[in-house]
């Protein structure tokens, strides 16, 4: 499935997390004024230097500020400003500002939850489907060894930590999540088990990202927020393990 179908805006809202993306950002942002959403949009800027905040609120989209440094801590604001601004959202779309997910598939992403037939459906990186050179071998090892040890732990096949993903607000509110780095997609996954959420992974599409990356475009970086990954799976093992929180 990596045709896009039409969107219905309906309940919809996009949450961008975004730090120093002023090259790739009027992509996306175009992209979301084709399908009818700029509207439902929050970018979230994390502390960029350069012009990623004049860009989205002069482009239409919702801008938010969150100081604290993070990919999580980016999310978590962008979650707070919803629930407050756009209370009438049921479905919440976690797009990356660097253009390497295509907005076109938010429906495809949406439509299940839509049909309740599924809580959380995951955008699914395939090599087949990803433009050369988008995910180099070290992503592609430490995705690996990450999704083989959430199967080892917790029993559930993953194929991919990708950051383009839906989540129903219901949903979301039951996961309470807290992460504030490189550990929120794991997070997310994890606690989506333990929650006995309905889940789906969708094949997408991977396009080579524009500008330079923070993280994935070093082995250093990489290494840093593997490390961050594998923590959080054990943390949250470790956690459900634990008498007095295994039912939280």
């Amino acid at each position: 499935m990596t045709n896009g179908q039409s969107l219905d805006p309906t309940g919809l809202a996009v949450i961008i997390p975004a730090l120093d993306e002023e090259e790739a950002l009027p992509l996306v942002l175009a992209d979301l004024l084709r399908l009818g959403i700029l509207g439902m949009t929050v970018v979230v800027d994390n502390g960029s230097s350069d012009g990623t905040a004049r860009i989205a609120e002069s482009e239409g989209a919702r801008i938010v500020s969150e100081t604290r440094r993070g990919y999580g801590s980016a999310c978590l604001r962008g979650i707070e400003f919803v629930i407050e601004k756009i209370p009438t959202a049921s479905v919440v779309v976690f797009l990356d500002a660097d253009c390497s997910d295509d907005p076109a598939l938010i429906s495809n992403l949406v439509s299940p939850i839509r049909s309740g037939a599924f809580d959380l459906v995951l955008g699914a990186r395939h090599r087949e489907l990803a433009a050369p050179g988008a995910m180099r071998p070290h992503q592609r090892w430490g995705n690996a060894i990450a999704c083989g040890t959430i199967h080892a732990l917790f029993g559930h096949r993953y194929s991919d930590l990708g950051p383009f993903r839906a989540v129903s607000m219901a949903a979301l509110e039951r996961l309470e999540m807290t992460d504030t780095g490189f550990g929120w997609t794991v997070e997310m996954q994890v606690k989506a088990i333990q929650k006995g959420l309905r889940v789906r992974e969708i094949p997408v599409p991977y396009r080579r990202r524009v500008g330079k990356s923070k993280i994935s475009g070093t082995v250093a970086g990489s290494a840093r927020a593997a490390f961050k990954i594998g923590w959080t799976v054990a943390l949250l093992r470790v956690r459900s393990l634990s008498p007095s929180r295994g039912s939280s």
